[in-house]
């Protein structure tokens, strides 16, 4: 018997989307984010002492994409790569990109996210603690750094937020 794997889990209004949009439209607002919130926070680099130099992907993986941040902080990047050509990292951090925006904004926790299996870590899990040591950290929240990023659309990045933070459910997991 012939059997079908499982479809992706669906990703809620407006989210769908994001698997349609040029990644070249998205890289400068990820180096927006990345400087200004260097530029904002720059001891959440520091913190991460000798991990700084080091690459992370994360993997939203109901998206086409995958994030690689190299959070060094003489040069901050944050870039977004198909998957087929994305560089190596030192570590991947991999789950749904719901979970991923929850896991920065505070409203679920990692090491349950890890243990239930809806959070993967792979690569060098000392520097994936560093990051999420230093980003738990932030005065005010990764999330409301990044809204600050926008400046004069600040406003819109915070609503697109508010948006976010409704979809399925704040603080519960998501498949």
């Amino acid at each position: 018997m012939l059997v079908s794997p499982p479809a992706p889990a669906a990703l809620p209004w407006p989210l769908p989307l994001l698997r349609f949009l040029p990644l070249p439209l998205l890289q400068p607002v990820l180096t927006l984010i990345g400087t200004q919130v260097a530029k904002a926070q720059p001891d959440v680099f520091l913190r991460l002492g000798p991990h700084a130099q080091k690459s992370f992907i994360i993997d939203p993986t109901d998206l086409p994409f995958v994030l690689v941040l190299q959070p060094r902080p003489e040069a901050p990047a944050l870039g977004a790569w198909r998957r087929v050509s994305a560089p190596r990292g030192h570590a991947r951090i991999a789950g749904s990109f719901l979970n991923l925006f929850d896991l920065i904004d505070g409203a679920l926790d990692g090491d349950a996210l890890f243990f239930s299996r809806k959070l993967r870590v792979t690569g060098d899990t000392e520097a994936v603690v560093a990051l999420r040591n230093a980003l738990d950290d932030v005065d005010g929240g990764v999330v409301e750094s990044i809204t600050k990023a926008f400046g004069p659309l600040s406003g819109i990045a915070a609503m697109t937020v508010a948006q976010l933070r409704t979809l399925g459910g704040r603080g519960r997991s998501h498949e």
